[in-house]
């Protein structure tokens, strides 16, 4: 990654303005400016203050082969005593309400969504319109809702992850929200905040079809597996907008056919999880990606413990 892409994500992370980042890295406005312009590089010393200043913001670190192995060997642990994760969430309701309320409030938390926890899961369960809130968000908590729903059934019955799975889930979730449900994108599009490009439209389908034969097949490292696919995924990025979500709900699918519970990522992570994603779309690496979604995969394992 380039100390321009470091600048430009620090940047969003911070919320700093160019002029008070300048002051925290102790360089004029002007030296700054020729960073982020790519005019010039900084000398050593500043570039490792900008490096440190990377890693405290977004959790960035190098992970080791041993560290990474130690957290599969730590999930292969609970998953001896969770051989059926989809039907212990099926069985329990409370379960099952405390996974769809903790996967929809921090996926559309990720995405900007202004709902408390508190809050989605009156939309949610007690189905309880909220005055001071955006119709646009409550409807997208609740269809996210349904396409949970949808999902655990679809997977519960044996039916294939491909891409008529993907295409319904978008169709549900932005229903009523997007006059282009369930299609693939017409248009070029950007990942705002990331230097990352995204696949070219007419491309999409057939990228597409590449991607979800690969999702249908059954891993050997289901780790290795998620996040290959979702950093390539997000990096065709197929749909005009949900793509996180549905490429979360994708995770979510693939985890679950696994014997894996989903994929809880949470809203409070997100800079660690956008910043391993980008590592794994633009160095080719996604060790750190999988160590994300080993703790994430973890953690779930609590909500099915009730813990």
């Amino acid at each position: 990654m380039t100390v321009k892409e470091k600048l430009l994500i620090i940047r969003q992370t911070s919320g700093l303005t160019q002029e008070k980042l300048a002051r925290r890295l102790g360089v004029t406005f002007a030296a700054l400016n020729r960073w982020v312009n790519g005019r010039a590089v900084p000398r050593k010393a500043a570039e490792a203050r900008i490096d440190e200043l990377y890693r405290e913001l977004t959790g960035v670190k190098e992970i080791p082969a041993t560290a990474l192995a130690a957290k599969k060997t730590a999930l292969a642990g609970r998953r001896k005593f969770h051989r059926n994760p989809l039907k212990e969430i099926a069985g329990y309701p409370d379960i099952r309400d405390a996974f769809i309320l903790a996967l929809t409030y921090h996926s559309n938390r990720i995405e900007g969504s202004t709902l408390s926890e508190g809050e989605t899961a009156a939309v949610l369960f007690g189905n309880v319109p909220l005055s001071n809130k955006s119709l646009t968000e409550q409807l997208e908590a609740k269809n996210h809702k349904t396409a949970l729903e949808y999902l655990f059934n679809h997977i519960a019955s044996g039916r294939p992850i491909n891409e008529t799975l993907i295409l319904k889930l978008h169709g549900i979730l932005m229903n009523s929200v997007r006059s282009d449900a369930g299609s693939y994108r017409r248009h070029a599009v950007r990942i705002l905040g990331a230097y990352v490009p995204t696949a070219n439209y007419l491309k999409v389908p057939a990228l597409m079809k590449g991607l979800m034969r690969g999702a249908g097949r059954k891993a050997g490292d289901i780790v290795n597996a998620l996040a290959a696919t979702h950093a390539e995924f997000e990096r065709i990025h197929p749909f005009s907008d949900g793509n996180g979500r549905v490429g979360r709900l994708l995770m979510h699918a693939m985890s679950l056919r696994a014997g894996l519970p989903p994929v809880v990522v949470r809203e409070e992570k997100k800079r660690s999880y956008l910043a391993s994603l980008n590592k794994a779309q633009t160095k080719g690496d996604a060790s750190l990606l999988e160590d994300f979604i080993c703790d994430a995969l973890l953690e779930s394992y609590d909500i099915l413990e009730r813990k």
